[in-house]
Order: structure tokens, then sequence, then C-alpha cells
């Protein structure tokens, strides 16, 4: 049914008619505050009609009907629904091979391995990895509980970073 197939006064007329009643029936049994409140919802049928906004209401909710039924009815859209599924499906699975590669290789930079061919990351697997320095000073295993910068120290010495 179109916009102006609809007798749209008499219909904006109706409903403030019936709110401004019942907002009537608000002021008596709960208040000034709950009536008033009513009241203001009851103008605004009315004032959508008056002003034209009604129209763009109608475009805006019919626009929105057609969409809903156009997504719930086409094949294709639901093609392009299970599509986009099995993308972010990739995306999920590849994140956890990737976080596994890389997980893999750090464990062998620590051992002293070479890395596998494959792998990825902040280093390149066709690079040597840093030998320790013979001479560096190695960790204390019992350090004093008030050194609050003895871990950063630590993570600093262990890349070289004096």
């Amino acid at each position: 049914m179109s916009f102006e197939q609809i007798a749209w006064l008499p219909l904006c007329a109706g409903l403030t008619a019936a709110g401004v009643a019942l907002a009537y029936v608000a002021f008596r049994r709960r208040g000034v505050s709950a009536g008033l409140r009513m009241t203001a919802w009851a103008l605004l049928p009315l004032a959508a009609y008056l002003t034209g906004a009604l129209k763009t209401i109608w475009n805006i909710g019919t626009a929105l009907v057609s969409f809903a039924t156009g997504l719930v009815f086409s094949p294709a859209v639901w093609a392009g629904v299970a599509l986009a599924g099995i993308s972010v499906l990739l995306f999920f699975v590849s994140g956890g091979i990737r976080g596994r590669t890389l997980a893999k290789f750090r464990a062998m930079g620590r051992t002293g391995k070479q890395a596998p061919a494959g792998a990825t990351g902040a280093e390149s697997p066709t690079r040597p990895l840093p030998a320790a320095k013979k001479d560096a000073p190695k960790p204390v295993a019992n350090k004093p509980a008030s050194d609050d910068f003895s871990d950063v120290e630590d993570i600093l010495k262990k890349h070289g970073i004096s």
C-alpha cells in the first residue's frame, strides 16, 4: 500500500485523541508527571503528520521492510552470508595457525635451534640468532625482593642492551 492511499489525517487525529484520553486517565491515577508524559506521546502522531515527517517515517519503514524481506527470501543473499561466515572462520583459523607457528619459532629461538623454513615473525628465519655474550653477567637466582627493576634489567641484558 502506498503512502497516498492511506487517509493519514484521520488516523493521526484519532491516535492523538486516544492518547489524550489515556493521558487524562494517567493524570487521575498516577499524577501530573505521568499525565504530562502521556500527553507528550499523544501529540506526536498529529505533529508528525502536520510537519510532513510522517511521509519520511513511512519511507524509512518500507525501506527497512523491503530490505528485511529481500534478505530473508533471497538465495543470493544467503549465499553471501555463508561466504562471509566462511571468510570469518578462515580468518580465525589462520590466526590460530600463525600464532602456533610464531610460538614454535620463538621456542626454537630460545633453545638455539634453527628456525623452520616457513616461520614468520619479527626476526628473519635466515638470519642467525645472536649468540650469548661470554662476558655477560649471569642472572642471579636469589635476588633481594627490594630490587624493583631486576626483571627489567634481566630482560634488557638478555637482549644485549646495557
